[in-house]
């Protein structure tokens, strides 16, 4: 018998905001200004963020973080097409999106600083905690959106995960089990480019990571996501699609990690300036800036008075949770996962008790 063709398949790429704030006005959406501001105000104070993080780090005052330069539109872009009652599953660059949700700086700052308090987000924000486990946050997410198609709710769950996560076999499985449920999920890979040191091209042959929805029966799309308002209408596509029923959607949003992949890491061992370069044009914090003044609705001025009063909420955040901190016991680290400690965690205790012991009494001389 001939052979027969069984399945054919293509994959869109949206971009609506070019590199230099040219619009497609057929594909514009209509967005009300005031959203369009606050759009700029939670990117800019993620990129303030993230430059007052980094001096943190350096001073012994933060633990190591993941920077979000460069990625600030993306998550951004995708949020804002869900509702207040839709749940959020981000990984660990999602700043701009879980301030734009109502994240506090300070709950930002305890949990890059270790505290466990820095994870217990308000209930009504519908945030899960950053996970730490490459890509299991996908299976969560398909759980918490089962859930909500169980009860009829009509919520749906966005879950954010990087292009190293589409390598782990969580990911699949949550692909595979969202598709033969239909569940009312929103996969969104933002793909930087870098798992840590290990380029796309190496971590698989897909010539998309979006194609790899069509294997587990949904739709995938590729989108600028460094044009917040691709992200948006993609977003807006998928979260309509969940909520009628139609299932699942895989969003790749192509981005780049301007900075290195944590405060540990040294990217100009792995990739060339000139590749950084070529993506610092792209920027998208001062692609949406260009394109709200041709919109006239900003100003050089408006922007220095901005700055300035983000700057004052950071520092004044930064101080809140220095001073939370401060009150913290650190050995309660060690009190609440084992009823009775190992040999090797005591040790551990000791040796913590004694350096908090010199530290104090270093402090009172």
């Amino acid at each position: 018998m001939p052979r027969k063709q069984l399945a054919q398949f293509s994959v869109e790429y949206l971009q609506i905001l070019d590199e230099n704030a040219n619009v497609d006005r057929e594909l514009e959406p209509d967005l009300p200004s005031d959203l369009l501001l606050r759009v700029h105000r939670y990117m800019t104070l993620t990129r303030l963020l993230d430059r007052r993080m980094h001096i943190l780090q350096q001073q012994g005052r933060l633990g190591t973080f993941p920077s979000c330069y460069g990625q600030e539109a993306a998550a951004l872009g995708c949020v804002l097409a869900l509702r207040a009652d839709d749940w959020i599953v981000p990984c660990y660059r999602e700043n701009a999106a879980l301030l734009y949700r109502g994240l506090s700086l300070k709950h930002i700052l305890l949990y890059w600083m270790g505290l466990e308090e820095g994870a217990f987000w308000p209930r009504e924000l519908r945030i899960l905690s950053i996970p730490i486990l490459v890509g299991s946050q996908t299976l969560h997410a398909v759980g918490v959106a089962l859930a909500s198609q169980i009860r009829n709710s009509g919520e749906v769950t966005m879950v954010f995960f990087g292009d190293g996560a589409t390598s782990e076999g969580d990911f699949h499985e949550a692909c595979n089990l969202a598709g033969v449920y239909q569940a009312p999920v929103i996969f969104v890979c933002i793909n930087n480019q870098y798992a840590i040191s290990v380029p796309r091209s190496l971590q698989t042959r897909s010539e998309t990571l979006a194609q790899k929805a069509i294997a587990y029966g949904f739709p995938g799309i590729v989108v600028d996501g460094n044009d917040v308002l691709a992200c948006y209408v993609a977003a807006r596509e998928a979260v309509y699609r969940a909520r009628q029923g139609q299932g699942p959607t895989l969003i790749e949003c192509l981005t780049y990690r301007l900075g290195p992949h944590t405060t540990a890491d040294d990217p100009r061992r792995y990739r060339s300036e000139e590749e950084r370069q070529i993506w610092e044009k792209r920027d998208p914090v001062k692609r949406w800036r260009l394109y709200l003044e041709r919109r006239g609705l900003w100003s050089e001025s408006q922007q220095a008075e901005l700055e300035q009063e983000l700057l004052a909420e950071l520092e004044a955040a930064v101080g809140q949770a220095e001073a939370e901190a401060a009150q913290a016991d650190p050995l309660e680290m060690f009190d609440f996962v084992f009823a009775e400690l190992p040999p090797d965690l005591l040790a551990q205790r000791r040796q913590a008790a004694e350096f908090a012991d010199a530290l104090s009494s270093s402090s009172r001389r």
